[in-house]
């Protein structure tokens, strides 16, 4: 002992006490199936400790991780009910088209036993807690010196979440939404859209349908488009399958029709290992696994795609009603696999 302090021989002895103490402390206090990865959390803070972390930079890992974990908690009684992330312009005033649009879409998709997911503030996000109303509404708010009032539909309710951090907000619009809903807007609205199609583009997260919405005969993503075709795709810095990674109406109708349609048979995905799995909520025939084998044998590395009936061992369980296609993705061919999943759901 020196000064209190274990005296150890070397670094993997202190190793190895750390974590001997951080199980110790879980054992007792917060048993369970997770152990592990609280372990690893526990051992990372003692390395922060030991690497003599900023009081600064302690106060930002500190602050997101206790966002997250409300946020979480917020998010978790609602987790088998579908979400989309509706993004927009908080200046957009009520009696404007777009703001009509807005509301028009979250009411539909509500019906159809959606809930929505908004900044919080005015303009487009008060339109999506409109249409949606209050129950099926959430709030992810951001503190701002300026323009970020909490709407009068949200505000007060559980299912408001307040952050400091604009990444913690953001992995949460992500994260929890099956859908991504963009409606004209400013730099945020860009920054989102371009955050969500990066990720889908990139595997960092899991297909969804991204559609943006125009009002009635409105331009705003049309302009967008032009550019993106221009620029990105003109100077080959977008692949063209990357062009239907979103799909672009003034039809608040289509825009509900597009996210709905994409889950009609596809349920989710995930790897396992090297392997890709793409849960159904229907079996496909064999004819139709033929076809798909022969249609996108580009995307697919070594073996060619199976349906099986039952999860992976890896899986654990989840999901179990679904059926699965199983094969080896090639992890770039993210528009191509869109394409599937499109054959996928308008297969018979």
């Amino acid at each position: 002992m020196t000064d209190g302090q274990p005296v150890f021989a070397d670094r993997a002895e202190r190793a190895r006490a750390r974590a001997e103490a951080c199980a110790t402390f879980l054992d007792t206090f917060a048993p369970g199936q997770n152990h592990d990865l609280l372990a690893d959390m526990m051992v990372t803070i003692t390395r922060l400790a030991a690497d003599g972390c900023g009081r600064g930079e302690l106060k930002i890992l500190n602050r997101a991780v206790k966002e997250l974990r409300y946020a979480f908690k917020t998010f978790a009684p609602f987790e088998n009910t579908p979400k989309v992330s509706i993004f927009g312009s908080s200046r957009t005033p009520s009696d404007h088209p777009q703001y009509v649009q807005a509301v028009k879409f979250a009411k539909l998709i509500r019906d159809q036993g959606w809930m929505v997911i908004t900044g919080a503030g005015d303009g487009i996000m008060h339109a999506g807690h409109q249409g949606a109303t209050r129950e099926a509404s959430f709030g992810v708010a951001i503190a701002l010196p300026f323009e970020q009032d909490t709407n009068s539909t949200i505000a007060g309710d559980p299912k408001l979440v307040n952050f400091k951090y604009f990444f913690t907000r953001k992995l949460l619009f992500v994260k929890e939404a099956k859908a991504i809903a963009l409606f004209p807007g400013g730099y945020g609205t860009q920054d989102e859209g371009f955050e969500a199609l990066t990720l889908v583009q990139t595997s960092k997260s899991a297909p969804v349908p991204i559609v943006l919405v125009d009002e009635p005969g409105g331009t705003y993503w049309q302009h967008w488009r032009t550019y993106v075709k221009a620029e990105l795709l003109g100077n080959d810095m977008v692949s063209p399958e990357d062009m239907d990674l979103f799909y672009l109406t003034d039809s608040a109708d289509d825009a509900c029709d597009e996210i709905t349609r994409f889950y009609r048979r596809y349920h989710s995905s995930r790897y396992v290992r090297e392997e890709f799995v793409i849960r159904m909520n229907s079996p496909l025939s064999t004819e139709w696994i033929e076809q798909l084998n022969g249609d996108f044998s580009d995307i697919v590395s070594g073996d060619p795609i199976r349906q099986i009936q039952e999860p992976l061992p890896e899986e654990d369980g989840e999901f179990a009603q679904c059926s699965r296609l199983v094969f080896r993705f090639d992890r770039r061919s993210v528009g191509r696999l869109r394409h599937l999943i499109n054959a996928i759901n308008d297969a018979e």
